[in-house]
């Protein structure tokens, strides 16, 4: 009995367990979840540098009040430097994600063909 079966969901309803298959439970080695667990590393570190680049400029500020091409630097990396890294932080993104989502499908490739095979 699947979950999107009606009898199952009437099943639910009424509280009655769905019996767990442990061989649909997906494996630690899955290529999924390999590619969602790094698919989180990469979003979180790169929101982290946008914290750090966003917030970082403004909070040492003050600490950045030299002449640079006489206006202060502190408004050139607030101005120039924010935008270009905020573009860097997005390109960084699509590139490791297009590397990984080919990895995934190079995975699911090799899965489909070793499936086959055995056949």
């Amino acid at each position: 009995m699947s979950r999107g079966d009606p009898a199952a969901v009437r099943g639910m309803m009424r509280g009655v367990p769905i019996p767990h298959d442990p061989a649909s439970a997906p494996r630690p080695d899955d290529p999924r979840r390999r590619h969602w667990r790094a698919t989180r590393r990469v979003t979180a570190g790169l929101l982290v540098a946008w914290i750090v680049v966003g917030y970082g400029v403004a909070w040492f500020a003050r600490a950045l009040d030299f002449p640079f091409f006489g206006w202060p630097f502190s408004f050139w990396a607030a101005a120039q430097g924010g935008v270009v890294a905020f573009v860097v932080l997005v390109a960084v993104y699509a590139w490791r994600m297009d590397r990984l989502d080919r990895r995934l499908q190079d995975a699911e490739r090799g899965a489909d063909s070793a499936d086959r095979s055995g056949k």
